[in-house]
């Protein structure tokens, strides 16, 4: 019709004229609907006759919705979900009245299930979604039910409602900017909370509040632009794009405080970490800024080793009521996620102490963790954490995970970092609810908080936040994203602030008034002016906060000198332990194979031979009656993976738990052992937070077999190894890694010596190898109060568990204390030895059984008990007993593995320091690739040959 024009005559929109007078619901039932007149008047000498009918006949289609018309207008007005098509309506009768009604709870339960993927949570763009399941003609329904009464089930709070209604409330509910999951959840009770807190209809907040959330984004981007302003190039990591995460904290921490929670514990990544120091963990800016400038002082949290998005702190939040409630942020490397286990462990440690003073256990403590979503779906130690979160040895009552999703990782975008639909995906396994929420949407973002909140605090389970928001700049500040991603960057580029967006909707809204908006603007200033000012003053070293983070309280707690106290016990509290497991309670059933042990366990105190396991058990016994708590988790640690522990013991008949050393005495401290979860990354992470906070107590963390560590080696090199140099943060865990060569083949042998030792500088850390149990009851009951603190790694026996020739005497508990060198039994004459062999744990025992059928005298074996900090001074005088032997260091080991590699490097240079300058040489197993070999017969022909290299004198 080009070139051609026409007048076109408009008539009212209504019902046909003989259906005015009817009831509506008869007109629903009917399928009438309004009509509106449309003529064209043509003029010939412009438009033909017959064009101007097809006009009409254009229009006619439109108006059904052909050429997506509708679609076209639904997305110019950024409705999310797609329009209701006219379709022919359908006859029914009475019995097909029951089955709409059938119809209408099925999509009433699909947008239950499927809504979130309608919502418009994408701040960057316009996507108009649509689901088969949420189209109401695939439910039997057309546009002509729309205004039709029909039964609700209860939906909506009333019995009867149209389907229009029904459908605006669904679509309020679940289709906007917030998309919720929780129909995965199979408890009833749960869903039923969500839906009545959901399908409700929409209210805005409160004018308060609302100001309340501009203020909160005022402060967030006022960060954020002082830091792009007065640090240009610098990585900060920040926040811009999803500043929005500050209003939705700061509504946990309101309610959190308004609640009289005791504390919220918070783990992040480094994005946004500066930002939540200064407006949520009550940090002054001079004290987050003096790092910027290298101002810190040597007393601050940042100790030596690590930089400004890594530090922890610890402060408090106060709420605008002037309610309060104290803020622990976990110091975390830049290993994505490994910070997750370490603050549950932390929030465990806490609620544990807490509960301990008050006498009840409310979850006090609140655990809140923050994630990239990249992150989140590919970091496996975030299952791990998930999974450990309602098992009585680890829950902390309910985490909220808070997504700041970015819509890409570093370069990569989602379509390439998971096969998920959504980056929170993994969180469903737990059956935790999930919202999904548009960053750019500052009062969703506060709402959803607040029932995250609300959800937690009513069921004490982990609840998660997807907030999809964007990363104005690259990976860090220094990075050009354009590179990898130029249509989003495209679209950031042109996009306005949350904070202008959110200023500019009160504003249309008419929630705020032009003199509300530009006070906003003026406090907005104000914020950014006083950022700068109290910068400039603390770096001139005027004013508060001139000394950088404080150190959380519990680190200064545990650095405090304890009462030292003597690792030997008396003889009446070695029998009471030995007692306590004869003392089976009334009605419970032994099972037939443990009787005997128990009565042993009781002899072995009295009489002596007492083993491994029960020299272990009586150093946790002996520290519990004098208060020192016990913790130890690990993979079937409550019996033990070699059948030795039974710390726990389960009665035959009814399964009931039995744990001797809870009966010691009534004000005894507590002792706990847990069967973990099959994790060593998220286990070992836990307990190494336990122990960074619960700084009285023995924290110890057992491996299966040794080198099951390395899947937890994360933790070892980020935390355990590290953490005092980095941060100043102390632990006293200790790692308990079962090590023997004893042909079980490579998988089962090595604890891997040589990666601990690696580690090992400045005496960060202790690493023992101890060869009886009355050695490794004394090294426990010493380093449970050591001061300063630091970790202890031992590697514990296999078949040693049960060697009678190591077995110890009742005398060696109530006498001596831990030695690190240990002088050889045999009677020789010291000027006659001519080879002095240096060997650790079950090898000294396999050397001295040797030596006895060769009938040597020549060669003295010292007992190496602890491999560092090197006992260079203790080796010195052992050796120097012997000045006509050459010194010899035996390992079980292949030559490239174990303690040689590193004895190899610092033990002479460390002798010579104590007059000792006698070469030293190795006896082991070739170098090799594999820790072992996996034939049990090469293993002994091995065996053999090391012996023979160590005591033949060709």
């Amino acid at each position: 019709m080009k070139g051609q024009g026409a007048i076109i005559g408009v008539g009212s929109l209504d019902y046909p004229a003989e259906w005015q007078g009817a009831a509506p619901e008869r007109i629903a039932a009917n399928g009438v609907s309004k009509i509106l007149t449309l003529t064209s008047t043509y003029d010939h000498r412009i438009i033909q006759g017959a064009q101007s009918g097809e006009f009409l006949k254009i229009m006619h289609e439109l108006l059904l919705g052909k050429d997506d018309f509708y679609d076209e207008i639904f997305t110019s007005l950024r409705i999310p979900y797609e329009p209701i098509r006219w379709a022919p309506d359908i006859a029914a009768t009475h019995d097909d009245d029951i089955s709409k009604a059938s119809r209408i709870q099925e999509l009433i339960h699909a947008y239950r299930v499927r809504g979130h993927l309608m919502a418009d949570t994408d701040p960057l763009e316009y996507v108009q979604r649509r689901h088969p399941d949420l189209a109401i003609e695939n439910h039997g329904l057309t546009l002509w039910d729309l205004d039709r009464d029909v039964p609700t089930g209860g939906f909506g709070g009333k019995p009867r409602l149209t389907l229009r209604k029904i459908l605006g409330i669904l679509r309020d509910s679940y289709c906007r900017t917030v998309g919720v999951e929780y129909m995965h959840i199979q408890d009833p009770e749960e869903r039923a909370w969500f839906q009545e807190k959901l399908e409700v209809p929409f209210e805005k907040p409160a004018p308060a509040e609302q100001l309340r959330i501009l203020r909160r984004l005022n402060a967030a981007e006022a960060f954020e632009t002082f830091l792009q302003t007065k640090f240009v190039g610098q990585k900060r990591f920040s926040l811009e794009g999803g500043e929005a995460v500050i209003a939705l904290l700061d509504k946990v921490l309101s309610r959190a405080a308004q609640d009289g929670l005791d504390e919220v514990t918070m783990g992040m990544p480094h994005r946004g970490r500066l930002n939540v120091l200064a407006n949520l963990a009550g940090k002054s800016y001079g004290q987050i800024f003096r790092e910027f400038e290298g101002k810190s002082t040597p007393g601050s949290v940042q100790g030596s080793g690590d930089v400004k998005y890594h530090l922890g702190t610890e402060g408090e939040f106060h709420d605008e009521q002037g309610n309060s409630t104290k803020v622990y942020l976990a110091a975390n490397p830049s290993h994505l996620e490994a910070v997750n286990p370490v603050l549950e462990g932390i929030t465990r440690a806490k609620q544990d102490r807490l509960e301990l003073e008050t006498g009840t256990d409310d979850y006090g403590v609140l655990p809140v963790l923050l994630h990239g979503d990249a992150a989140f779906a590919g970091q496996g130690v975030v299952l791990e954490t998930l999974q450990m979160s309602q098992l009585p040895g680890y829950r902390t009552g309910g985490t909220i995970h808070v997504v700041i999703n970015n819509q890409v990782g570093f370069t990569t975008a989602p379509h390439h970092s998971r096969s998920a639909v959504y980056c929170t995906d993994v969180a469903r396994t737990v059956q935790a609810p999930i919202f999904h929420v548009n960053g750019d949407d500052p009062e969703a973002v506060v709402r959803v908080a607040e029932l995250a909140y609300e959800y937690r605090q009513k069921f004490h389970k982990d609840v998660a936040i997807d907030m999809v928001c964007y990363r104005r700049r690259g990976h860090n500040e220094g990075d050009d994203p354009s590179m990898t991603q130029p249509l989003m960057y495209d679209l950031i580029e042109a996009k306005r602030s949350v904070r202008k967006l959110y200023t500019e909707s009160l504003m249309g809204r008419g929630d705020i008034s032009v003199e509300d908006a530009e006070e906003a603007l003026r406090d907005y200033q104000k914020q950014l002016e006083h950022v700068f000012t109290e910068t400039r003053a603390a770096l001139k070293g005027e004013g508060d906060g001139t000394h950088g983070l404080e150190r959380p309280q519990a680190q200064d707690e545990g650095d405090m000198a304890t009462r030292q106290r003597p690792t030997a016990i008396s003889e009446e509290m070695l029998h009471r332990i030995g007692d306590a497991f004869a003392q089976t309670p009334e009605g419970f059933t032994v099972h037939p194979k443990l009787g005997k042990l128990l009565e042993t366990r009781r002899d072995m105190a009295h009489e002596g031979g007492i083993d491994w396991a029960m020299g272990e058990l009586i150093a946790f016994g002996s520290l519990v009656m004098e208060g020192t708590p016990v913790r130890l988790s690990g993979q079937d640690s409550r019996r033990g993976t070699f059948v030795q522990r039974h710390a726990v013991l389960t009665d035959n008949e009814t399964a009931a738990s039995w744990t001797p050393l809870h009966h010691l005495a009534e004000d005894q401290a507590s002792f706990e052992v847990y069967d973990s979860l099959l994790s060593e990354y998220a286990v070992m992470g836990f307990e190494y937070g336990y122990s960074v906070e619960r700084t009285n107590s023995l924290v110890l963390w057992e491996a299966q077999f040794g080198d099951f560590a390395n899947g937890a080696q994360t933790v070892i090199d980020e935390f355990i190894s590290s953490s005092e140099q980095k941060w100043d943060q102390r632990s006293s865990v200790v790692l308990l890694l079962p090590h023997g060569y004893e042909g079980q083949g490579p998988d089962h042998s090595s604890a891997r010596i040589e990666r601990y030792l690696q580690l090992c500088a400045e005496d960060n850390m202790m690493v023992a190898y101890p060869s009886t149990p009355a050695s490794y009851f004394h090294l426990l009951r010493a380093h449970a109060v050591a001061r300063p603190r630091r970790p202890l790694i031992v590697f514990t026996p296999k078949a040693m568990l049960r060697l009678k020739a190591a077995a110890s005497s009742p005398e060696d508990f109530t006498h001596g204390t831990f030695e690190p060198v240990r002088p050889d039994t045999a009677d020789l004459d010291r000027e006659a030895v001519t080879r002095v062999l240096l060997a650790s744990s079950k090898l000294v025992w396999d050397l001295e059984d040797e030596r006895r059928k060769r009938e040597d005298s020549q060669t003295a074996i010292l007992r190496v008990e602890q491999l560092y900090p090197l006992p260079a001074a203790q080796l010195a005088e052992a050796t120097q007993q012997y000045p006509n032997a050459e010194l010899v260091w035996v390992q079980n080991e292949p030559k490239n593995q174990g303690a040689w590699p590193f004895m190899a490097l610092n033990l002479p240079e460390a002798l010579a320091h104590h007059g000792e300058e006698r070469p030293l040489r190795v006896v082991s197993r070739p170098a090799s690739a594999s820790p072992s070999t996996g034939s049990a017969k090469v293993h002994a022909v091995e065996q053999a040959a090391l012996h023979e290299e160590a005591f033949s004198r060709r």
